[in-house]
């Protein structure tokens, strides 16, 4: 039986990947502070982690992974001059720092998989500019520097490195954003395919991912955002 271990992965995309796995029949280690609304099921671990912690030591991984996600994350949207130097820091403890850390931990148990693979999440905001994001696209871009640089440093030891960028997507931590009839209908006619994002649609792009169909694949940003990244309608 396959090991992964999902942080995040008892809400929003994390949650739907964790569903995925579990259908598969793989063995799943869900990291996140609290167990939400996950279902109980005999091949799913939950262990209580709090990623806005430092120095997070983390018990009861198993000894080998073959594959591992980091899906937490924020959405702080506001104007650069409003946003103290503390936001910038929470922000990069959660979306970079919490990872580096589980990572680094999980290091052993991922070599000894021999075809193991991580999947980290940036955010279409990086490569396409958008005004209020600076703080979020700050630690995102940190987050495709890493992947690129432990893709390279990783290759032969059987560890892939991937990252997908979404774009908005509808899940409790995007809540805020549509939560609103008005606000919806707005965010969807901002995407060239006119919607957003669903859990579901990201989640099964990280399966893929972690997944043997991708084993020639390491050190790729994926963009997966209704093509608000690429293309623009005229």
């Amino acid at each position: 039986m396959s090991n992964y271990v999902v942080a995040g992965g008892s809400s929003g995309i994390g949650k739907s990947l964790t569903e995925k796995l579990l259908y598969k029949g793989c063995k799943v280690y869900v990291l996140a502070r609290s167990r939400r609304d996950l279902p109980e099921h005999p091949n799913l671990e939950f262990i209580s982690v709090d990623f806005t912690q430092d120095g997070i030591n983390i018990q009861s991984l198993p000894d080998t992974i073959d594959g591992l996600v980091y899906s937490p994350g924020t959405i702080h949207l506001s104007p650069f001059n409003r946003i103290k130097r503390s936001q910038f820091e929470q922000d990069f403890k959660i979306n970079v720092l919490g990872a580096v850390e589980l990572i680094q931990q999980a290091l052993p148990a991922l070599k000894k998989s021999g075809k193991s693979s991580v999947v980290l999440f940036s955010t279409v905001a990086v490569q396409t500019g958008m005004n209020f994001h600076s703080s979020i696209a700050a630690s995102k871009g940190a987050i495709e520097g890493l992947t690129r640089s432990l893709a390279a440093e990783y290759a032969l030891a059987g560890i892939r490195f991937n990252c997908i960028a979404p774009s908005l997507t509808n899940t409790p931590l995007a809540e805020k954003l549509v939560n609103t009839p008005e606000k919806l209908a707005a965010s969807n006619t901002r995407h060239p395919i006119g919607r957003i994002g669903t859990p579901e649609d990201v989640s099964s792009l990280a399966d893929f991912l972690l997944s043997e169909e991708s084993s020639w694949m390491t050190g790729q940003i994926l963009g997966l955002d209704g093509g608000m990244g690429s293309i623009k309608m005229l």
